[in-house]
């Protein structure tokens, strides 16, 4: 929507468009390597533009425009001079040719250079200015530069010359403007061009212009800060009179006092910045230091490095951190920082600080698989967001920072990272675990999306995770080295409301009308969002100026655009028709994006239709989509992980992943690994049955075990009538027809090879243990209730809570106590399937917290909060669940009573092949939670038999004679008779009798020391 919505103010949106500045960022441009002379720097025909370049901030002596159109060489070294444009500003008109968009740096001519923190700045035709670091299109001089393309002054009714003038004065403190233009009319008379003229700052927070009226007695102006942001008085524009007027917070004062004639001018400079600290890791160094302060307030820092071939750099930015990589390899660099406040002052120097990089680190190369068994590696679930910050630079806020309450407790959404994961491995393995869950690792886009399931480019690492020497590479091959898997999270279902890069991104939401542009940015043409770069233009890494437009765009397939819809948002805003995505308005195509809103849960639209208009829903059954997505999991495979964990995989028809998804997977994993660790890569579904069925409100379409299966009928080629036949066919078989299995369970005491010819080829979440965990013995009996039905429920991964639920459908992180923890724990490491525990539940962390609320509180009082404080310090694992040496908060952490059952269940499962590969029964055996499992390999020739009791009494009978030792206590017993009884040894105790085999498969005995539970 353009700024002025009254019908006497018309502007063609072209106009508004050309006029729309072009920021992108690009790879540093070292300006000793330019050495071809580009096209003359005086106007000529073709496209031209004049830059202003402010110089109060930096007081060279001279200022050199170092620049190449785009298309075109390089000026020599070191540029064209700059003229003098007005009091702190230097000017350049440049021809580009047929160019819209041209790089430039600037310099003093003697070797310091601005050229954007090593990203050079892109600039577009027209009038611009740069300004510490921030693009506009403006005049600051008021004179329209010598831009040919401009006319500066609009047309007066009357003569200009002898007439009357207005002198306006706008307030700018209140929207946070660096830069003002007054686009204005008299009475009568035509419009300036967009974006008008520039404003000159006359006090702080106060910017002012006269203007010639000739005969007209007023005039109707607009202001912006010539990036788009517009104030136009809520689209009424603003009337104001001959005379001296004031604009502030939109109230207008006629005939008023000059607010600067008493403002004493602020010539006093902010503090110099202190505590200035540089690090270096290999070829990055992190800058930091202790924020200034100022009478007026501080607006920015300015930082001069020194050091290398390539001159002093000099990069000015908003935060009291400034991160480099790519930097020269042994290479000693010295930085000063200077602060700035809104009236150009500048401080001193401060300190210096330098840093010597290393040698630049060699890309990661493709790790390998672990490839072992995966029921012998039990889990541990990070939020890669919440659990370390091993690398400050990358933390962002997005824009939910403040409204969450976030920015209050200094916690950004994005604030762990692989380098603090890769930091804190040792943590994980001292713990016991030998694999890692990980939160979805693609690029993602929406307005809280730490969480990593708005995926935007698939093909895409997101930056937010990633530093230098710390790539998602570098994690996989980190964990790999310490005997640690990679289990990736991957979503197939969705991307985010952005659609999914390279396979279709709307262009256009909805209306950017003057309440809105709050929300959407300035749409910056070569701007490309990763969710980490600043974008110049609004001083935010979350851009979203490509999602909105000034008017209906060409093409548009959005029902009804620009129509208000007749609500509104909770600030009163007026919600348009397309201002949000959703399937049924066709923003997306239909054939690339199902076209519906879920309306029944355990229906067939739940396969087809969006969950939330956070996700759109991809059509799977489009073989573009399938190749789209199948493409870019293949380089995830490729680089090592060591399995998958498949968000909503319920929501994706089973004929889709049976035909095209898991062979697709299995297919890759063979080519690039081999069988050996195709048959051990893990794919384990979500499949969100929240019910106590044994079959989901008795669909089968939608009961987890359903998805553990091969298809047992064919069906048309057709994916999208495939998938309506299959769900018709198996719902109308019923639950008393589907497949059963025996694979997980033993034969008397025997164990029996498990047929998995009719495996699909992914593993389940085990949702029925995790509903009712709210008490173990339910949990368990629930979850052995299903296993009859689930292709092989060894490999069932059993969790209590997680990111998005407590037992029970809970919204609460589990709050059972101590002791059922410690019960749970027992559960399910000794029972089948695989034990996953989510981070922090080792202490208790956030028990009983609301585990997720959106941006409607800060993180830190939910169940995600960052979990870093209690990991500060350093920990030295020497072996699964053994610490060798710890130190500050993680050793407290260490400590803890639950961690110290957790290793020892660790070390026992991990000593004993039964309760990690084996079948259990409880054929013979009395008692609440007891089983007999057994694990045999006659090619290793392993073979080991257990009985286990959880927190109460047992009776065994029918089981082999011979000695058995318990893991947990060391106490032997001969069984002659094929009987044992086993006294209650306590909630969150537990027994674990081994049959003595003998040679390799001789009873280990006692593991571990006796703790507050295992005892």
């Amino acid at each position: 929507m353009t700024p002025f919505l009254r019908r006497r103010l018309r502007r063609p949106v072209a106009a508004l468009l050309a006029a729309a500045g072009t920021v992108a960022v690009l790879t540093a441009v070292p300006p000793a390597h330019h050495t071809v002379a580009a096209a003359p720097a005086a106007a000529t025909a073709g496209n031209t533009a004049t830059v202003f370049y402010y110089t109060k901030s930096h007081n060279w002596s001279h200022y050199y425009l170092h620049y190449a159109p785009d298309g075109a060489a390089w000026t020599q070294v070191p540029g064209v001079a700059m003229e003098a444009g007005c009091t702190d500003w230097v000017k350049k008109t440049v021809d580009l040719g047929a160019a819209t968009t041209w790089q430039s740096t600037f310099n003093n001519g003697s070797g310091t250079w601005d050229n954007n923190g090593g990203k050079n700045y892109t600039l577009g035709t027209g009038t611009i200015t740069v300004k510490d670091g921030v693009i506009a299109h403006s005049d600051p001089c008021g004179g329209g530069g010598t831009d040919p393309t401009q006319s500066p002054t609009p047309t007066p009714t009357g003569t200009a010359t002898d007439g009357a003038t207005a002198t306006v004065f706008y307030y700018a403190q209140t929207v946070g403007w660096s830069t003002v233009n007054l686009h204005y009319a008299p009475t009568g008379g035509a419009w300036t061009p967009v974006p008008g003229i520039g404003m000159e700052q006359a006090c702080p927070g106060w910017f002012k212009k006269t203007v010639a009226l000739g005969d007209a007695s007023g005039l109707a102006a607009t202001f912006n800060n010539g990036n788009g942001t517009w104030d136009n008085n809520n689209g009424n524009n603003y009337a104001l009179t001959a005379g001296l007027s004031t604009v502030k917070d939109k109230a207008v004062t006629k005939n008023a006092a000059d607010p600067c004639a008493s403002v004493v001018p602020d010539t006093t400079p902010p503090t110099v910045p202190s505590a200035v600290k540089a690090t270096a890791t290999d070829t990055s160094i992190v800058l930091t230091w202790d924020p200034s302060t100022d009478d007026t307030g501080v607006t920015g820092y300015q930082v001069t490095r020194s050091g290398g071939t390539k001159g002093s750099q000099v990069t000015t930015i908003g935060s009291t951190v400034l991160s480099e990589s790519g930097l020269e390899a042994d290479t000693a660099y010295t930085y000063t920082v200077r602060a700035l406040d809104a009236a150009g002052n500048v401080s001193a120097a401060s300190a210096s600080a330098s840093a010597t990089t290393g040698s630049a680190p060699p890309a990661a190369q493709p790790g390998t698989p672990i490839g072992t068994d995966p029921r012998k590696d039990p889990i541990y679930f990070v939020l890669t967001a919440r659990f370390y910050d091993g690398d400050t630079s990358n933390d962002r806020g997005g824009n939910q920072d403040v409204a969450s309450g976030n920015a209050a407790n200094n916690d950004p959404m994005f604030r762990g990272d692989f380098k603090g994961l890769v930091q804190k491995l040792d943590y994980v393995k001292a713990l016991g675990f030998s694999a890692i869950w990980i939160t979805p690792v693609v690029l993602n886009r929406s307005d809280y999306d730490y969480h990593g399931y708005h995926g935007y480019d698939f093909y895409r690492v997101d930056p937010r995770l990633e530093s230098a020497g710390a790539s998602y590479q570098d994690l996989i091959n980190a964990a790999h080295a310490k005997g640690i898997k990679i289990y990736q999270d991957v979503v197939y279902n969705h991307s985010s409301r952005w659609g999914a890069k390279g396979l279709f991104t709307p262009t256009v939401y909805g209306v950017r009308d003057s309440q809105w542009s709050w929300y959407y940015d300035q749409k910056q043409d070569g701007f490309e969002y990763d969710g980490l770069t600043i974008d110049p233009a609004t001083g935010k890494s979350y851009y979203n100026g490509d999602v909105w437009s000034t008017a209906e765009p060409a093409g548009n397939t959005c029902l009804n655009w620009g129509t208000p819809n007749g609500q509104h948002s909770p600030e009163g805003y007026t919600i348009y028709n397309c201002q949000w995505p959703g399937p049924t308005n066709k923003l997306f195509p239909a054939s690339l994006y199902h076209q519906c809103w879920i309306g029944n849960w355990e229906g067939e639209d739940s396969r087809s239709c969006w969950l939330a208009d956070d996700l759109a829903d991809f059509n799977t059954e489009n073989p573009q989509v399938q190749n789209y997505l199948i493409g870019a999991y293949n380089k995830y495979i490729d680089m090592g992980v060591d399995g998958f964990r498949v968000d909503t995989a319920v929501h994706v028809p089973r004929v889709t992943w049976n035909r095209r998804f898991l062979p697709a997977i299995q297919q890759r994993v063979l080519q690039d690994w081999g069988q050996d660790k195709a048959s051990n890569f893990f794919v384990f579904g979500e499949v969100g049955a929240f019910v106590n069925d044994k079959w989901n409100r008795g669909s089968v379409n939608h009961s987890a075990q359903f998805y553990t299966w091969k298809e047992r009928k064919e069906y048309t080629s057709d994916d999208v009538q495939a998938a309506l036949d299959q769900y018709d066919y198996e719902e109308q078989l019923g639950t008393g027809n589907q497949p059963t299995s025996t694979n997980a369970f033993l034969q008397g005491n025997s164990y029996h090879t498990p047929d998995h010819s009719k495996f699909s080829g992914m593993n389940i979440i085990d949702m029925r243990m995790h509903m009712n965990f709210g008490d173990a013995p339910n949990a368990y009996r629930n979850g052995k209730d299903s296993d009859d039905s689930t292709n092989d429920a060894t490999y069932n991964v059993v969790y209590v809570d997680s990111h998005d639920y407590g037992p029970n459908k809970s919204s609460v992180r589990y709050t059972g106590g101590q002791d059922a923890w410690a019960e749970n724990m027992a559960l399910m490491w000794t029972f089948r399937g695989i034990p996953t525990l989510y981070y922090g539940s080792e202490i208790q962390f956030q028990a009983g917290k609301t585990i997720d609320c959106g941006p409607s509180c800060p993180l830190a009082s939910t169940g995600r909060a960052y979990y870093g404080d209690h990991l500060q310090g350093s920990v030295t694992a020497s072996d699964y669940g053994v610490v060798s040496s710890a130190s500050g908060a993680v050793a407290d952490t260490l400590a803890q009573p639950l961690v110290k059952h957790l290793q020892r269940l660790n070390t026992i499962r991990r000593a004993i092949p039964a309760l990690q590969m084996g079948q259990y029964s409880t054929d013979g055996i009395t008692g609440d939670m007891a089983y007999k499992r057994r694990y045999t390999d006659a090619a290793s020739g392993v073979d080991s038999f257990a009985l286990v009791t959880v927190t109460g009494a047992a009776g065994f009978t029918g089981i082999p004679d011979g000695r058995y030792v318990d893991a947990v206590t060391g106490d032997v017993r001969t069984v002659s008779d094929g009987t044992l009884a086993v006294a209650a040894p306590g909630k969150g105790d537990m027994r674990v009798y081994v049959l003595d085999l003998g040679g390799k498969n001789a009873a280990p005995g006692k593991i571990g020391t006796d703790g507050p539970y295992l005892k």
